[in-house]
């Protein structure tokens, strides 16, 4: 189901390009559709990933500590993951902005485990099936203020919050430790062992803006923050840089690389354990701006 979701938006989202290309062509170049996206007050920006994941946890048990997992290593890549990323500019006035960030990457992974999985207080043998459902997202907001401004760039701080909601759970036959079995070993046929981790982390960063030719624009931005809050001690950083082809005064065509990592400890009742999460990849993207 998973799949026909991805091939319709990415259906979608090639023929959106295609069609845009065909019109774009036939509209007046006098005008500077770069400029306005550094000057207009709506910037919106809607893509698409080809990107490699790297994704690591541990979740400790109620009597030992677990090693860390590889996800990917451990079920394989995933084939049929939402990867969606959308964006938002609203330019209150042109010094004070707000900014919007939507990931997504979800996915479900089965596979013939090679190893032991120790996950929580189970532990997914050897040779066994082991099904992964994995859920993650990320929604940025942030207030920027551009201390630098010119007819052509500008320079802002930033300063957010990103909220990561991390799910995982693994499913399938295997052995039970801890104060839910009595008399060891246990096994249980249909184990499942789901665990969520909402964490609010704040960021600062910067973005510079540049308008390099009436049509092409280049944006590149970092964050980054470390904290430890509580039951919670991370670290968040990502780093984007992108380059638009505004074919039209309105929309354009974008490009760019994208790259962010983050490592949390919890110690909690519903998730005590370790994470550390990368992705990174080209991004192609649709712009429009009024």
């Amino acid at each position: 189901m998973k799949s026909r979701q991805v091939y319709r938006f990415n259906s979608f989202l090639l023929c959106s390009l295609l069609a845009a290309g065909a019109t774009g062509s036939s509209w007046a170049q006098s005008t500077s559709g770069a400029q306005g996206l550094l000057d207009n007050s709506w910037v919106f920006n809607l893509g698409t990933f080809a990107f490699e994941t790297a994704i690591r946890a541990s979740l400790n048990g109620q009597s030992r500590n677990n090693p860390e997992i590889d996800f990917d290593d451990t079920f394989g890549k995933a084939n049929d993951a939402t990867r969606v990323r959308a964006d938002v500019l609203w330019r209150l006035t042109p010094t004070h902005h707000l900014r919007a960030m939507y990931f997504d990457n979800s996915t479900t992974r089965s596979r013939v485990l090679a190893e032991d999985v120790q996950w929580g207080d189970y532990t997914f043998g050897k040779g066994t099936g082991a099904t992964l459902e994995q859920k993650l997202k990320v929604l940025a907001l942030a207030y920027e203020y551009a201390f630098v401004r010119s007819p052509s760039y500008e320079v802002s701080g930033m300063l957010g919050v990103h909220y990561l909601d991390l799910s995982a759970q693994i499913s399938g036959t295997a052995t039970v430790t801890g104060p839910n079995c009595g008399k060891p070993p246990c096994t249980a046929s249909a184990a499942t062992q789901a665990n969520q981790l909402p964490a609010p982390l704040p960021v600062v960063g910067f973005r510079w803006g540049w308008v390099v030719a009436p049509d092409w624009y280049i944006d590149a931005q970092g964050q980054y923050f470390k904290v430890k809050v509580g039951n919670y001690d991370g670290s968040w950083a990502d780093a984007r840089l992108s380059a638009n082809w505004m074919f039209s005064r309105n929309v354009g065509l974008g490009l760019g690389y994208n790259r962010f990592t983050t490592r949390i400890s919890v110690d909690k009742r519903d998730f005590d354990g370790r994470l550390r999460l990368g992705y990174s990849g080209v991004q192609v993207f649709l712009t429009g701006t009024f």
